[in-house]
């Protein structure tokens, strides 16, 4: 006890005359910061400042009001600082080599949750109004209504495929109802050469930049004409042509993929940003965490999109995080985050929008959370009102549904009308279910598919397992689809 007591001794006093504490402890003794210690007069805590509006970009200064700001840059020298308070007071400050802190004699842990919830942007109202005093970005009629008709072709699309899951066609589906918003109306506010890192429930995103719903088809049968070569789950779209990277099942692993994407675009000096979605159980996982220091640290311009819909498939959010939704947490790892209204395509326009060309400009990240409700099961292979009442699923759909919602407002405008809106479904239902007739009928690809695209030269183990498929193949045809060919 004694030897450690006496090393302890050692250890301060060497650290003393290094960093110079010794100097700062007996200023801190001084009387001339009496008034500190005096329990009539506290020192003040500089309070943190909140974020503000949407289309002020110039007040976001992510230096003003904090208490303890991080410099990468800066030295690790202590240093002794005083910080000059409006009522003359003052507080102490020193430079870690971990960043700024201002000392404080009030003992104040800082609270599990807000007093105040964060505030979700939105424009239009349930009805498809305008609310008053609304900030967005302005809309031309070309965009809304190429907008409503990419919204209503996802339905419309989503029901047909499920349609075909449940009648044996293809094997697994998983929809995108109630979210059609945030698909359409975030591929909208950006551009083709900014990179897209979808899950899986953003195939409007594909389809708003000109994916057709034959490729859809050919993708959802597996058939020859598919970009992954059947090897993929039906809905798991790829492609290199529209910067959309191939969905995984992996929950999160794309988000820290965009990162690394984006600090690519920032050191090519690429007039584009990379764009990662997920949903609220990908931010459970530590791919999440991970990505968004990261993002942080390297000033990387990637946009994190994350669809809150409540569930991750039978979890509630209840169950997951106890915090502030999902945009208080990217202010923990610094980076701007926001709460939108995911059932408001207007609303997610105008912040994917701002979001973008702060990414781009300022290279920095930013997080978008859009609050909204996931209508459908998680997937065919799921039964949400095992989980979740019926009557819940049901309000959702006739009292918030996201393309009914954005109708209103194109309609309101003169833009729409029900004539159009006879038109568009009718032809987009026929042009569809052509497509599956085709990519049903078209030619599987072979099995040697299986074992390519990976070597340049395949590995002799390979060969032996393709040898091996082919020997079983031909002992127990009946096991196999007849039409892949051999």
């Amino acid at each position: 006890m004694a030897f450690c007591s006496k090393n302890s001794r050692n250890i301060i006093k060497n650290l003393k005359s290094k960093a110079g504490l010794s100097r700062l402890i007996k200023q801190s003794s001084d009387s001339r910061y009496g008034s500190c210690l005096n329990k009539t007069n506290p020192c003040r805590i500089i309070p943190l400042t909140t974020l503000p509006q949407l289309g002020n970009p110039d007040s976001y200064s992510h230096k003003k009001g904090l208490s303890f700001c991080f410099q990468r840059l800066q030295s690790t020298t202590s240093e002794q600082q005083f910080a000059s308070l409006p009522n003359g007071e003052q507080n102490q400050e020193l430079d870690f080599p971990g960043g700024k802190v201002v000392f404080s004699p009030e003992m104040r842990f800082l609270s599990e949750s807000p007093c105040v919830y964060n505030q979700c942007y939105r424009v239009l109202d349930d009805n498809g109004q305008l609310i008053c005093n609304s900030n967005f970005v302005e809309v031309s009629e070309e965009i809304a209504v190429k907008m409503y008709s990419s919204m209503a072709t996802l339905q419309i699309l989503d029901t047909i495929f499920y349609e075909a899951q449940r009648q044996g066609r293809i094997s697994f589906y998983l929809t995108t109802i109630g979210e059609e918003a945030i698909n359409i109306a975030s591929a909208a506010a950006l551009t083709s050469d900014d990179i897209v890192f979808p899950q899986y429930r953003e195939p409007g995103v594909l389809l708003w930049r000109g994916f057709t719903l034959q490729e859809f088809a050919n993708q959802c049968f597996g058939n020859k004409a598919d970009y992954g070569k059947g090897r993929q789950m039906p809905i798991h779209y790829g492609s290199n042509k529209h910067n959309y990277f191939t969905v995984s099942s992996t929950i999160a692993t794309q988000i820290p993929h965009a990162v690394g994407a984006a600090y690519s675009l920032k050191m090519d000096k690429k007039d584009a940003c990379a764009v990662t979605y997920f949903g609220d159980g990908g931010t459970s996982e530590g791919d999440f965490h991970a990505a968004l220091n990261f993002a942080a640290v390297t000033e990387s311009p990637v946009i994190f999109i994350c669809r809150n819909n409540g569930w991750a498939i039978s979890t509630p959010t209840s169950d997951q995080f106890r915090s502030d939704g999902i945009a208080v947490r990217g202010q923990a790892y610094g980076v701007r985050s926001i709460r939108v209204d995911g059932n408001d395509a207007l609303a997610m326009y105008s912040a994917v929008h701002a979001a973008r060309e702060m990414a781009i400009n300022e290279h920095r990240p930013i997080l978008i959370e859009a609050v909204t409700y996931r209508i459908g099961h998680h997937s065919t292979s799921d039964d949400s009102t095992k989980y979740r009442p019926a009557d819940e699923i049901e309000w959702w759909r006739m009292a918030r549904d996201p393309v009914t919602r954005f109708r209103n407002w194109i309609e309101t405008n003169g833009w729409w009308g029900s004539e159009a809106e006879s038109q568009l479904r009718s032809s987009i239902r026929n042009q569809l279910l052509q497509a599956i007739q085709i990519a049903e009928r078209a030619e599987k690809p072979p099995v040697n598919d299986l074992f390519t695209d990976v070597y340049d030269n395949i590995p002799s183990n390979l060969r032996e397992q393709e040898k091996l498929l082919r020997e079983t193949m031909n002992r127990h045809p009946e096991d196999y689809p007849a039409d892949v060919p051999f």
